[in-house]
């Protein structure tokens, strides 16, 4: 076998009671899961959708209300089909755009925890478009010279996916393709990563295709009136757009991821705001300056001041004169001594 593998590789293929992954259940899941020495392991449930299967769908893969009326729901084996896939890369036809994304729906609704972080997805459906754009039964045929026995039975596509892909390998080893910028490579080779990468060009954020990757590695909406944006500027411009995803009719996958660029640009945003705030406030005073000393004060000798002493007497007394005395009439004597006393020398 030339296609090797550093960890199992699980296919699966899914039965449905329609293509709408955000309303529609599984009724029958099978996955073949190839290991690193080549060995198979194979698991096949049936699953009770808990809602009438459509009968145009019944007559596509087979499986009827009666059929699984005494199966368990989804709730009740999702631990069991997580557990079984365990660490495996996932391969499938169309498995990108349906497949994955409808296992991932039921996973989320069923509350059992499986992740895709870390794992290599193969599309199967995407070499063969690539190559020689054809359906599963024609790539059966072509690729294996084998026609599917009871084709829609999720087993039996199931085999054929796997046996196409490794006639895949053995078809194009060292074949050379031309991509739309006209960059020549060598992609169909026995290495799961890099037939991850091929039939992963559309780089799905959600598999769902309503985000895809850009060039730069950024998440773009994939539809409507902001088809080609970045989701981090259509959060800025129309915050009202997140919320109208969310409680929209979208899968829950694809709100998960969604979920988490909003708390990343959310996270972003507040640490700008926080940068900003910091920098309009006014800086810290420097610390003062140690007071410069006082220059010495000169000594200057203290004046003493005296109280009067009012026991002595400096000048000689008036006559005290009773305030009930009264006054001496103007005499010769007195006249002679005014005279003197005011005249000019």
């Amino acid at each position: 076998m030339k296609l090797k593998l550093k960890r199992p590789l699980a296919f699966f293929d899914l039965e449905t009671t329609g293509t709408n992954i955000g309303a529609d259940r599984i009724v029958e899941i099978s996955v073949i899961k190839l290991n690193p020495d080549g060995s198979e392991d194979v698991k096949t449930w049936r699953v009770n959708p808990a809602m009438p299967i459509p009968l145009e769908s019944s007559l596509v893969h087979g499986i009827y209300d009666e059929d699984i009326k005494d199966e368990q729901e989804f709730k009740a084996l999702g631990d069991a089909v997580a557990a079984f896939i365990g660490d495996s890369d996932l391969a499938g036809y169309n498995s990108n755009k349906f497949d994955i994304p409808m296992l991932m729906e039921e996973f989320l609704r069923a509350g059992v925890q499986f992740t895709l972080d870390g794992r290599h997805f193969v599309d199967v459906q995407n070499i063969f478009h690539q190559m020689e754009q054809r359906t599963l039964k024609a790539a059966y045929q072509f690729y294996c010279d084998k026609k599917i026995e009871n084709a829609h039975s999720a087993e039996a596509d199931t085999r054929a996916t796997m046996e196409v892909l490794l006639a895949q390998i053995e078809r194009y080893e060292n074949m050379q393709w031309e991509d739309k910028k006209g960059n020549i490579t060598v992609p169909v080779v026995g290495d799961v990563e890099a037939l991850h990468k091929f039939t992963n060009l559309s780089k799905p954020v959600d598999f769902a295709g309503r985000m895809v990757y850009n060039e730069q590695g950024e998440e773009t909406i994939n539809f409507g009136k902001h088809k080609g944006k970045r989701v981090e500027d259509v959060l800025t411009a129309e915050p009202s757009y997140y919320s109208w995803m969310m409680q929209g009719d979208f899968p829950l996958y694809t709100k998960r991821k969604l979920e988490e660029i909003h708390a990343r640009w959310n996270a972003k945003r507040n640490a700008e705001r926080q940068a900003k705030n910091a920098a309009q406030q006014p800086k810290p005073a420097e610390q003062s300056q140690a007071p410069k000393p006082e220059a010495p004060k000169a000594d200057y000798p203290k004046k003493e001041f005296h109280k009067p002493d009012h026991t002595k007497t400096q000048y000689p007394p008036k006559p005290f004169k009773k305030k009930d005395e009264p006054g001496q009439p103007v005499n010769d004597d007195m006249l002679a001594q005014l005279a003197l006393k005011f005249k000019k020398g």
